[in-house]
C-alpha cells in the first residue's frame, strides 16, 4: 500500500474525529432539551393515527358526566342482561312497547336500518326497553324481534319489573314514559334515542348553537327527510356518530 493511500485514511479518520468532538454533544443536548421532535418517528405516527377521539360531547348533570344507571332485565331469549353486558360496545337505547300503534313501528324500522348498516361490527348493539312489561314477555318480544328482522346478537329487547323500567326511563335517561289510558295503546313515551359509548357514557353531537342535542329523533326516517311539522330526520346523524364512537 502506498504512503499516499495511508495519508488519505489518516485524513479521513481525523475529519471523523473532529466531527464527533464538535457536533455529537450538541445533538445530544438538543434531544434532551426537546429541540429535536421525536413525533416524526414511524412508531409515533402509527400510534397517533390509530388513536381517535371524536368530537361528540358527554352529557353532564351539575358538571358530572352522565352514565347509564345499573339495570338488570330479561331479554327475548330469556337471558338476564345488565348494563355490564354492554361495556365495550357502542349502543342505542329506546323505550317502546310491542302493541304500540303509533311511533314504535317507525322507531324500530329506523333501528333495523341502523342495525343493517353496522352488521360487520361485533361491538355495536341496541337496548330496547318495553314500557308494557305485563304484556311484553320474552316470548312476545321474541316474536316481535323476528317480525322486524332483528338479528344483531347485541340487540336485546328487555322486560322485567315495571317500576324499575319507568325509573330507568324517566330518572335514568330522562326519556319520558308513562301509562295513559287516554293515549293510543294505553301508553305514551318519547320517540328519542340515546347514544351510549363503550364506557357507558351518554354522548351526542352539538347543534348549530354549540349545545348538546342530547338525544336523536327516532321517528323520522332518512328517506322521509322531514315530518309534517318540518322537523328534520336525525338517523343519518346518528349513524355518523355511531361510527365516530366505534373508532374511539
Amino acid at each position: 500500500m502506498s504512503k499516499k493511500t495511508n495519508y488519505s485514511y489518516v485524513g479521513i479518520a481525523f475529519i471523523i474525529l473532529v466531527f464527533g468532538i464538535l457536533f455529537i454533544p450538541k445533538i445530544i443536548d438538543r434531544i434532551f432539551n426537546h429541540d429535536v421532535s421525536r413525533k416524526e418517528s414511524r412508531s409515533s405516527y402509527v400510534t397517533d393515527k390509530n388513536t381517535t377521539t371524536s368530537q361528540l360531547v358527554y352529557i353532564e348533570n351539575n358538571g358530572e358526566k352522565r352514565k347509564v344507571p345499573n339495570f338488570s332485565f330479561i331479554n327475548q331469549d330469556g337471558k338476564t342482561i345488565t348494563n355490564q353486558d354492554y361495556l365495550g360496545k357502542v349502543y342505542v337505547v329506546e323505550f317502546f312497547f310491542t302493541t304500540c300503534p303509533t311511533i314504535c313501528p317507525k322507531m324500530n324500522f329506523n333501528l333495523v336500518e341502523i342495525q343493517n348498516t353496522f352488521n360487520d361490527f361485533e361491538n355495536f348493539g341496541v337496548a330496547s326497553f318495553t314500557i308494557n312489561p305485563d304484556y311484553d314477555t320474552p316470548e312476545i318480544l321474541k316474536e316481535y324481534a323476528q317480525a322486524y328482522g332483528i338479528k344483531n346478537p347485541n340487540w336485546h329487547l328487555l322486560t322485567g319489573n315495571k317500576e324499575a323500567i319507568y325509573n330507568l326511563a324517566n330518572a335514568g335517561f330522562y326519556i319520558y314514559a308513562a301509562e295513559n289510558q287516554e293515549a293510543m295503546g294505553g301508553f305514551e313515551h318519547s320517540g328519542n334515542f340515546a347514544l351510549i359509548d363503550k364506557n357507558g357514557f351518554i354522548r351526542s353531537r352539538k347543534d348549530s348553537f354549540g349545545n348538546p342535542i342530547i338525544y336523536y329523533k327516532g321517528i323520522i326516517s332518512e328517506t322521509e327527510k322531514t315530518d309534517d311539522q318540518g322537523e328534520t330526520e336525525q338517523i343519518s346523524a346518528l349513524k355518523e356518530d355511531i361510527k365516530k364512537l366505534l373508532k374511539e
